[in-house]
């Protein structure tokens, strides 16, 4: 109203505002007070946060990178400014629903039994399938994560479903962590994943497989709600005109975004990757860390008396 008051009269845009006009002749003499200059400086760093999340945080997480920052500010306040400024997180459209697979040649059992928190890296992934629509067809992307942190730790991505594409994202894990242990490598009964290529694969490389129940989603769910996270925050809210397109759009996401920086809840709110430096250098910081490392010394004292 300020700005276009010398174009149409007062009183006009008042009415049109539902607002009495001594109301407005007193905000524009009543100084700006301290409160709101703060929240104007602090809207500034929230704006920062927002649009280097892509626009998927929420006041929960920004108020995590004010925090980083040195900032005291509550995180009632930030979601006070964030819903004044019209900052909010912003998902994609719907999850399009599954449909039964085949018969699989050769299951294995679940040996994983949705126990989805294990206490140190290189123990237990999980791997899944999804695809990704472009203007050229589909393109298939499959991951491997650590249930440790969630850190994607191999991924893949082709514009054919088979079995080479899920070992491919298996390699880059295999080269990327060089385990000294056998890993449990769990999976769906997919084609892929009951074919002998891949059962070759992870007898040479000592990795033992393990698999969900036929039709039951929720023993992966691990790798299940990656996909939606990766689907909300990124790929539903974009058209890709080509597959590489796509690929690079989902690459920026897992490398530059999710491991490295994204907050994740069940890190107490650390990005994977940061989440395991700490755990390396023994830091307690994170509560979830906190319990690891003790549960981790009892059981060395067990042994040590054994």
């Amino acid at each position: 109203m300020q700005e276009v008051q010398d174009e149409f009269p007062v009183r006009r845009l008042c009415k049109m505002m539902g607002v009495h006009p001594s109301g407005f002749y007193a905000w524009c003499v009543q100084p700006e007070s301290e409160r709101a200059k703060e929240d104007k400086r602090l809207l500034g760093h929230i704006k920062q946060s927002w649009l280097e999340s892509g626009a998927i945080y929420g006041y929960r997480k920004v108020s995590d990178d004010l925090r980083d920052l040195g900032e005291r500010c509550g995180i009632n306040r930030v979601h006070r400014i964030m819903r004044s400024a019209g900052l909010r997180s912003q998902t994609g459209y719907g999850k399009r629903k599954w449909k039964g697979g085949g018969v699989p040649s050769v299951v294995t059992p679940n040996h994983l039994q949705r126990q989805f928190d294990v206490l140190e890296p290189n123990r237990v992934w999980v791997t899944d399938i999804t695809y990704i629509r472009t203007h050229e067809g589909w393109l298939y992307l499959a991951v491997v994560l650590d249930l440790f942190s969630r850190q994607v730790v191999g991924w893949s991505m082709s514009s054919r479903i088979d079995t080479e594409l899920a070992m491919n994202a298996l390699l880059m894990a295999v080269w990327r962590r060089k385990p000294t242990d056998s890993v449990m490598v769990h999976s769906d009964q997919g084609s892929q994943f009951t074919s002998k290529d891949w059962r070759d694969f992870l007898t040479e490389h000592r990795l033992a497989p393990s698999m969900s129940r036929r039709g039951n989603c929720h023993d992966n769910a691990v790798a299940e709600s990656f996909f939606q996270l990766l689907k909300r925050e990124r790929i539903k809210r974009k058209t890709y005109a080509t597959r590489d397109d796509a690929r690079m759009d989902i690459f920026d996401y897992i490398e530059m975004f999710y491991n490295p920086k994204r907050r994740h809840g069940f890190n107490d709110r650390l990005s994977p990757a940061e989440f395991e430096r700490r755990f390396l250098n023994g830091s307690r910081v994170s509560s979830r860390l906190v319990v690891i490392q003790a549960f981790k010394s009892s059981l060395k004292k067990q042994r040590s008396i054994s």
